[in-house]
């Protein structure tokens, strides 16, 4: 039969059938598959012709191109690499390297360029290595990394030797990272123990040895490494411990240095003499092991001596250094190792201030006071009662309820709106949207004007006065004069429910006593300028003298009101606040060139019984400006004040009625005082009427003379 050119593309077998007629000889043997198709020829298409019934052949194996793809490999590591230098260059650029791994240490001065406080840390001057003596960087070769001169930044060798003794001692008991890896940690990464930070360390190790010299690394690496008691590199280490330059130490001077790198806290030998000179040894042992060393030469050096650790007259911790440091290493920006700042403070204002507040009778609360020229410069400040036992700082930190003391905004809104100190409102029991303000003292005078009423800090005219000019209106007026906090959009704010800081408050009351605003509290002399938005904006302003004046006339009289304890014999100016409970007392106010403030409570906001701001802050306030100011305490004469010559009696008359005009009631005076000072009388009985007998006339008897006995009820002409 002729083949199917049709045929679907059954397996055909190359044999003959068996029952086909033959010689009878055995068939031929079937060819295996392996060469019946490399013996095949090459096939066109299967629509293509051929004898191959149309199959398609096999496709020919491909020889892989090895060399291709060895040539796109070094392409894609030279992209890498260019990569990973351009990354290194902007993320860790070799200038880091020389910088401390710290910020640099800040002194700050008082005004009168004393010393008062030191951060930051002792980082000495840079060294170079090859000018140091050869046992000096040997020590540190010796325990660190022997084999410095010898590796491109990683040491094979020193990674395998602490891989074995720690595996061996079932925990890190060695580590084998060189010195250059060691300051591309220091200068460039965290501490964090993660794969990834210890690929970045060698990557930049590898970057260190490519771009420096053996001597170079050496050289930032002792210029940066920390030794213990806050001090950084060989310079300072030597100076403070040994008291000699690094040019200068002996063998046993260097070992004892280059054993502090391990553990340099637990190890100073200002605090560890014993386990620093053990380590000493360990190093001295290591750099005989290394070949720096004979063992004679290593049996000739002594344990060694340090100099004992200085007190630290300089403090390194007050509430006023705490506040202005911030704003110093800003002014300062890179001053190198060692900055000078001078600052605001006072020092003798300062030390009236802490011993104000550690006389004051707080009864286990809490006092911060705050003392700025009217143009924001703080010349003393503090912040508690003990800052070793607290560091917190309840004059910057804390956020309170100012009482009545916020009332400044309430009435300064209202002079703002037009209203005058004489203008009357009503002392009288009022509702607003529900709620019903009272006077502490639960009294109410009725129609009385703004001027009695700031005097008497009237809870009630307060809250008609800030409805009246609008809450938006008394919050735009705290905002102009520096308050930043939050301050809740209703009625209540006037009476002081939103929070403030002692500092801040105290600036809005230096508006009042310079006559702009607003006035920004500061602590550094040479304190950063306005930046391009603040001079465009102009935010400084001057009050119109109309409003201060009437401001200031406000202020004291509430100085002579609830404020009595804080008056001087000097003009002054000042107000008191007391939050619900008495969980806040302030006194805030100015006299001469000082704006002063005053805040007593608890850290913990509890109510304290009889505490308000007329009372311990007000107290504290007029202690400290009579020292401030140097008020003489004047001691009352022995004669009569009011002997006057005859002469002058028209005169004297007119004098003593003016007195008597200005006199308040004594009595009401007298109620008031001892509310204050948490006193409350009981209300007095209703007065009975006297019973009036009739006296017979037999019994009456002549009247008395002179007039006298005339209250008799026996000489009633009706009874």
């Amino acid at each position: 039969m002729r083949p199917d050119p049709y045929d679907t593309g059954r397996v055909r077998y190359n044999h003959a059938r068996g029952d086909l007629p033959g010689d009878g000889a055995a068939p031929d043997p079937l060819p295996s598959f392996g060469p019946w198709h490399d013996a095949e020829p090459a096939r066109e298409s299967r629509f293509g012709g051929g004898d191959g019934g149309g199959y398609d052949s096999p496709p020919p194996r491909r020889r892989i191109a090895w060399g291709k793809w060895i040539v796109r490999g070094l392409a894609a590591s030279i992209v890498l690499f260019v990569l990973a230098v351009i990354w290194l260059a902007v993320t860790a650029p070799l200038s880091r390297s020389l910088k401390p791994p710290t910020p640099p240490s800040i002194t700050l001065t008082a005004a009168d360029n004393t010393p008062i406080a030191r951060r930051g840390a002792i980082i000495g001057a840079p060294v170079d290595a090859s000018t140091l003596p050869p046992h000096v960087r040997e020590a540190f070769l010796a325990i660190e990394d022997r084999r410095f001169y010898s590796h491109w930044g990683i040491d094979p060798r020193g990674i395998a030797r602490a891989a074995w003794a720690n595996v061996g001692s079932g925990g890190v008991r060695q580590g084998g990272s060189t010195i250059t890896q060691q300051l591309a940690k220091n200068a460039f990464l965290d501490s964090d123990r993660t794969a990834a930070r210890k690929i970045r360390e060698v990557m930049i190790a590898f970057w260190l040895e490519a771009w420096l010299t053996k001597d170079e690394i050496l050289s930032r690496y002792l210029s940066n490494v920390y030794f213990g008691d806050n001090v950084y590199g060989i310079t300072a280490a030597s100076k403070h411990y040994f008291g000699r330059t690094p040019q200068k130490l002996n063998v046993g001077q260097a070992a004892m240095l280059a054993g502090l790198v391990k553990a340099p806290s637990r190890l100073a030998p200002t605090g560890n003499l014993k386990g620093a000179r053990a380590r000493q040894a360990v190093v001295v042992g290591a750099m005989v092991d290394a070949g720096f060393l004979t063992k004679r030469e290593a049996a000739a050096v002594q344990p060694q001596r340090v100099l004992p650790a200085r007190a630290d007259t300089l403090p390194t911790g007050t509430y006023f250094a705490d506040w202005v440091l911030p704003t110093a290493r800003e002014v300062a920006g890179d001053a190198g190792t060692e900055a000078t700042v001078k600052t605001t403070l006072d020092r003798g204002l300062q030390a009236t201030a802490e011993r104000v507040v550690r006389q004051a009778n707080l009864r286990g609360m809490q006092a911060a006071l705050v003392a700025m020229r009217p143009d924001g410069q703080v010349v003393a400040m503090v912040g508690g009662k003990d800052y070793r036992s607290s560091a917190f700082n309840r004059a910057v930190q804390a956020k309170r309820q100012p009482g009545s003391t916020f009332k400044l905004f309430v009435y300064l809104a209202a002079l703002r709106a037009g209203l005058t100190p004489d203008d009357v409102r009503d002392d009288s029991p009022v509702e607003i949207a529900g709620w019903k303000p009272r006077n502490d003292d639960g009294r109410y005078l009725g129609p009385i004007t703004l001027r009695r009423a700031f005097a008497r800090s009237s809870n009630v005219v307060a809250a008609r006065l800030t409805q009246e000019v609008g809450v938006r209106n008394v919050i735009k007026t705290a905002r102009d004069l520096g308050i930043t906090t939050p301050i809740a959009n209703e009625a209540t704010i006037g009476l002081g429910t939103s929070e403030v800081s002692l500092l801040e408050l105290t600036g809005a009351y230096a508006a009042l006593a310079s006559g702009r605003y607003p006035v920004t509290p500061r602590g550094v002399e040479g304190n950063r300028s306005a930046s391009w938005y603040e001079k465009i904006a102009g935010r400084d302003s001057e009050m119109p003298a109309r409003i201060r004046d009437e401001m200031r006339s406000l202020l004291g009289s509430s100085i002579r009101g609830t404020g009595r304890d804080a008056n001087l014999p000097v003009e002054a100016f000042g107000k008191t606040g007391t939050s619900q409970g008495g969980r806040d007392g302030w006194f805030i106010g100015f006299a001469g060139n000082l704006v002063v403030g005053v805040w007593v409570g608890k850290d913990d906001s509890s109510p304290n019984p009889g505490l308000h701001g007329g009372g311990i802050p007000a107290q504290i306030w007029r202690q400290f400006m009579m020292s401030a100011l140097n008020i003489p305490i004047v001691v009352a004469p022995a004669e009569d004040d009011l002997a006057v010559p005859t002469d002058n009696m028209e005169g004297a008359i007119d004098e003593f009625g003016r007195a008597l005009d200005a006199a308040p009631p004594t009595i009401e005076d007298a109620v008031d005082r001892l509310r204050q000072l948490g006193i409350e009388l009981p209300q007095p009985p209703e007065p009975r009427e006297r019973e009036r007998v009739r006296v017979p006339d037999d019994r009456r008897g002549p009247p008395p003379e002179d007039g006298e006995g005339y209250d008799d009820p026996r000489y009633d002409e009706e009874w």
